[in-house]
């Protein structure tokens, strides 16, 4: 494979992901990009029918999926807005928003704009927002880097300036734009798993002045709506992007060093809606659109489809939102409702229970260092103890059903409704 020089600058500083503040959630699932924390202190219960520990609620200007960040003093939610006058919005692009809440007490900071990109859709079936509004935004705490589904990447900064803007193309994404950006070293990485793999790439934007510093071509990516996820092994970077199309495909998972561009290791799997999950010494991905899921030992070189992958799952129904490993355990929510606990070493199925009242499966689950699984969103969430025990903890509802999911930050966890940005804490 081709070797790249992979975003090498020098002489601007700016915070990254790995020097964030342990109590930061700068990007999607968090500092990790994995759905775990460090805190310890979250609240169980919150939400109705008293508003138990719900610290405050502000309202949303437009709607949306992706997930809120947290950093510092401020809460960051990107959403889709149409005005009343739009009467079809198949005809219309919204407005694309970027709002700025007051950690303390949930006031609006500001609200900006970002020009909409050239793609118009009209297939509505990725939920609140149209799908115009379903990645994360992510920070380094200079500024915001937000994507939305008409095919546009801009930056903002902290007063609400847009600094630059640049649109995607080509733009034959599947549906809408899923994948969130995520920062590596002074860049935003940002995953374009197309339709036609010819197109597909990991596209590396300079964060200071949105120049494309490489793109690295991606020719075994089918389409994808997955987000990629930077692990450390053996001391060393890797970017893990499941990007198959709907199905498995040679090459559906894929490890490509995010300093050089090389790609560093694949293999036979599948991944398109749900991105993967590291831990236990394992890479976990499965497509989220039903299929197969494998286990991979992340150490190998070339195609590992005969040599790393430790075990199979054949069938696991729709499941949009991403797994997560904790401790030796895999646990995967999947439609309808339905958690699995899997022995990390074999996959030998430790549990399955349904969680009857959750309003979303497409929201990712938190794990804090209490040993609380969070299925959360602002409609009906579960708290679930970790182990090989099912056991619920709380079930929680603050009444706005949504698919976005958590953040955390500084014993509270913050969630994006329909129509409200919620933040919960221990009162």
């Amino acid at each position: 494979m081709r070797s790249f020089s992979f975003c090498m600058f020098v002489g601007v500083t700016l915070f990254v992901v790995s020097e964030m503040r342990a109590e930061d959630w700068p990007q999607f699932r968090g500092p990790t990009g994995l759905g775990s924390t460090s805190q310890t202190t979250l609240p169980v219960t919150w939400g109705a029918p008293d508003d138990t520990n719900v610290v405050w609620k502000s309202p949303l200007i437009g709607e949306g999926h992706a997930s809120p960040i947290v950093i510092g003093d401020r809460v960051f939610v990107c959403t889709a807005y149409w005005p009343d006058a739009a009467a079809d919005r198949k005809q219309v692009i919204p407005e694309h928003h970027v709002l700025c809440y007051s950690v303390a007490d949930g006031k609006p900071m500001w609200d900006a704009k970002v020009e909409p990109g050239p793609w118009r859709r009209d297939d509505f079936r990725s939920g609140p927002g149209g799908g115009y509004a379903a990645p994360t935004p992510a920070t380094d705490g200079t500024r915001v880097y937000a994507v939305f589904g008409s095919s546009v990447i801009a930056a903002v900064d902290f007063n609400g300036n847009v600094v630059w803007r640049k649109e995607i193309k080509p733009h034959n994404f599947d549906v809408t734009v899923g994948s969130s950006p995520i920062l590596f070293e002074g860049c935003v990485l940002m995953l374009c798993a197309m339709t036609n793999k010819k197109d597909s790439k990991l596209i590396a934007y300079d964060c200071v002045d949105g120049s494309i510093r490489r793109e690295i071509p991606l020719p075994l990516a089918g389409f994808a709506h997955s987000t990629p996820v930077k692990i450390e092994v053996a001391g060393k970077p890797q970017l893990i992007i499941a990007a198959s199309s709907s199905g498995e495909a040679d090459g559906g998972i894929q490890s490509v060093d995010p300093r050089s561009g090389d790609i560093l290791w694949w293999c036979r799997g599948g991944g398109e809606a749900a991105s993967p999950a590291f831990g236990a010494g394992i890479v976990y991905c499965d497509s989220g659109r039903g299929g197969p899921g494998v286990a991979i030992d992340p150490t190998g070189t070339g195609d590992v489809t005969k040599t790393h992958i430790k075990w199979r799952i054949n069938t696991i129904p729709e499941a949009i939102g991403s797994p997560t490993i904790i401790g030796n355990r895999v646990y995967r929510l999947h439609t309808p409702n339905i958690l699995k606990c899997w022995n990390a070493e074999t996959g030998e199925q430790v549990y399955a229970q349904r969680l009857d009242k959750l309003t979303s499966s497409w929201a990712s689950p938190i794990a804090d260092a209490a040993g609380h699984l969070y299925f959360a969103s602002a409609g009906v969430s579960y708290v679930i103890q970790t182990g090989d025990e099912f056991k619920v903890l709380a079930i929680n509802d603050l009444g706005d059903p949504n698919h976005a999911s958590a953040a955390v930050a500084n014993g509270k966890m913050f969630l994006v409704g329909t129509h409200h940005v919620f933040c919960v804490g221990a009162k």
